[in-house]
C-alpha cells in the first residue's frame, strides 16, 4: 500500500487551517447563553400546580338477577358486578387530577397560572421549591386570556422578576421552566419565533411564539429571557400528535399582569371595546377601495349604540391604526383595543373614500358574552354555504358605492374548494344574480342555494372592480 505524504509546507497549512476551523467553533460555543445562573436564581419562584376534580359516572341500566339454582357460584359473581339491587357497581363520582405550573408574583403568596389549568377544580394544591403543599384559593380567573390568580398562605416566598414583553424581540434566547408530565422544575430553552400571533378563539391575546420545548404540564408556567425576567407565561402550543411539535405559545407578561392586577382589585376584568364588526382586506377589496396594498381591518358592520357609531364610524371603512400602532390585519385590532382601559379617548385612523381621515373614539367596555352574542347577532348577517364551498356576507356600503351597485348582492368573505371555486369565484366578489334570480342579502342566497340542482349548470353573475362578469356553476361535480 502506497502512503501519502503531504510536502513540508503543505502539512504548515493544513495545521494552520485546523487550528483557524477550531478556534472558530470554540469562540461559537462561547457565545452561546449559559442558563445555569438563570436556573438556580429563578426556579425557587416556580410552584407546580395539582388540582383535583370529582367527576359524575352513569352508572348505567339496572339488571335483574337470573334465576339460577341456589348455591351457584354465578350469583355471588352478579352480586359481585351488580349489587343486590342489581345496579353496577360503579361510583357515582371519581377523582381526576391535572397538573400545570405557575409563579410566584408577591411575597405573601400570589400565585399566576393558566385559566385551564385550575378549571373546574374542586382543589388545587401549590407544591412550593421546598417540597411544602399549600392548598390554593382561587381569586380570580379569566378565560379570554386564559389567566388565573390563587392566593395561598405563606410569607416571605421567593418572587419572580417581571419584565416588559413590549421590549422582546423576535430571534431573543428564552427559557421555560415547568412540570411536563409532572417531571417538576425541567428547563427548556429557544428562541423567540414570532410575535403578535393571533390564535382562532383568541382574540385579545398577541401570542409569543416560540420554539421552546412546551408538553402538558408546562401550562402557566414563566418564559424567562437571558437578564431572568419574566416576560410571558406559557399558555398552549400547536400540534398533530398532542406532543410537543416546535411551536409553543405564551402569553406577554404585561397582558398577564394587567389581567392579574384586576382579578386582585375588582374580581373581573375589563376590557376595551369599540363595537364594530371587522373582517381582512383582500387584494381584490384593497384594489376596490383604492389601496395600494390589503391592509388594515376592513368594518362589515357598526353596532348599534356602541362606540365606534357614536363616533362616526362607517361600514366600509379600513382602520389602519389605532392609537398610533399599524394594524396589519383584522387579528391584530382587537388586542390593541382590549388592551385600552375602558372610558380612554383613542385616535384610530381609517381609509374612507381612498383618504386617510382619523376619528376619535371614546373606548367603552367589553359585554359579556352573552350580551356580545345578543348584540352582534342582528348585525352579523353572513352565511356559510357548505354546498358551494363559500361564506357571503352583506356588501359594505363603501364597497357598493366603489363598485357603482345597487341594492342586493351578498359579498363572498371566504371561499374554499368547492362548486363556486370551481366556477372561478374569486374572494371578494359580489354576487348579484344566482340562477336568473337576484340576490338581495345573505339569507336569501342560502335559499337559493338550496334550491340549486345536482349535476345541472347554472348562472351566476358577479361584480368585481373590473366590471361584471357571468359565470357557469354547476353542483356534484368533483
Amino acid at each position: 500500500m502506497t502512503r501519502f505524504t503531504a510536502p513540508r509546507p503543505l502539512r504548515g497549512i493544513l495545521v494552520t487551517l485546523l487550528l483557524i476551523a477550531w478556534s472558530g467553533l470554540a469562540g461559537a460555543a462561547s457565545n452561546l447563553p449559559d442558563f445555569t445562573k438563570l436556573v438556580e436564581q429563578h426556579s425557587p419562584a416556580v410552584v407546580n400546580i395539582s388540582t383535583t376534580q370529582k367527576v359524575s359516572q352513569r352508572r348505567g341500566p339496572k339488571m335483574e338477577m337470573p334465576d339460577l339454582p341456589e348455591g351457584s357460584p354465578f350469583g355471588d359473581l352478579f352480586r359481585h358486578f351488580f349489587g343486590e339491587d342489581g345496579m353496577p357497581n360503579i361510583p357515582e363520582h371519581q377523582q381526576t387530577q391535572s397538573l400545570g405550573s405557575g409563579l410566584i408574583i408577591s411575597a405573601d403568596g400570589y400565585v399566576v397560572t393558566n385559566a385551564h389549568v385550575i378549571k373546574d377544580a374542586d382543589e388545587i394544591v401549590v407544591r412550593l421549591n421546598d417540597r411544602r403543599q399549600i392548598v390554593a384559593e382561587v381569586i380570580g380567573s379569566d378565560p379570554r386570556s386564559d389567566v388565573a390568580l390563587l392566593k395561598v398562605e405563606a410569607e416571605d416566598l421567593p418572587i419572580v422578576k417581571i419584565g416588559d414583553s413590549d421590549r422582546l424581540r423576535v430571534g431573543e434566547w428564552v427559557l421555560a421552566i415547568g412540570s411536563p408530565f409532572g417531571f417538576d422544575y425541567t428547563v427548556t430553552a429557544g428562541i423567540v419565533s414570532a410575535l403578535g400571533r393571533n390564535l382562532p378563539r383568541e382574540n385579545y391575546v398577541p401570542f409569543i411564539q416560540t420554539d421552546v420545548a412546551i408538553n402538558p404540564g408546562n401550562s402557566g408556567g414563566p418564559l424567562f429571557n437571558l437578564n431572568g425576567e419574566v416576560i410571558g407565561v406559557n399558555s398552549q402550543i400547536y400540534s398533530r400528535t398532542g406532543g410537543f411539535m416546535g411551536l409553543s405559545f405564551a402569553i406577554p407578561i404585561n397582558v398577564v399582569m394587567n389581567v392579574a392586577d384586576q382579578l386582585k382589585t375588582k374580581g373581573k376584568v375589563s376590557r376595551g371595546w369599540l363595537g364594530v364588526l371587522i373582517q381582512d382586506v383582500t387584494r381584490e377589496l384593497a384594489e376596490a377601495f383604492g389601496m395600494s396594498r390589503p391592509q388594515g381591518a376592513l368594518v362589515s358592520k357598526v353596532l348599534d349604540d356602541s362606540p365606534a357609531a357614536a363616533a362616526g364610524f362607517k361600514s366600509g371603512d379600513v382602520i389602519i391604526r389605532y392609537n398610533g400602532r399599524d394594524v396589519a390585519d383584522s387579528a391584530s385590532l382587537p388586542p390593541l383595543v382590549g388592551q385600552t382601559p375602558v372610558g380612554k379617548q383613542a385616535e384610530v385612523i381609517v381609509i374612507r373614500d381612498g383618504e386617510e381621515t382619523a376619528l376619535e373614539v371614546t373606548i367603552g367596555e367589553l359585554p359579556g358574552d352573552d350580551a356580545l352574542a345578543q348584540a352582534v347577532a342582528p348585525e352579523a348577517e353572513s352565511v356559510s354555504e357548505q354546498r358551494l364551498g363559500i361564506k357571503v356576507s352583506e356588501v359594505p356600503d363603501a364597497l357598493r358605492e366603489a363598485l357603482e351597485l345597487g341594492e342586493g348582492g351578498v359579498l363572498v368573505e371566504e371561499l374554499e374548494s368547492g362548486a363556486a371555486s370551481r366556477a372561478g369565484v374569486r374572494q371578494g366578489d359580489v354576487i348579484v344574480m344566482l340562477n336568473q334570480q337576484a340576490v338581495t342579502g345573505p339569507q336569501q342566497f342560502a335559499e337559493l342555494v338550496e334550491a340549486l340542482p345536482e349535476g345541472k349548470s347554472v348562472a351566476v353573475r358577479i361584480q368585481r372592480q373590473n366590471g361584471p362578469l357571468w359565470l357557469a356553476l354547476k353542483l356534484g361535480e368533483e
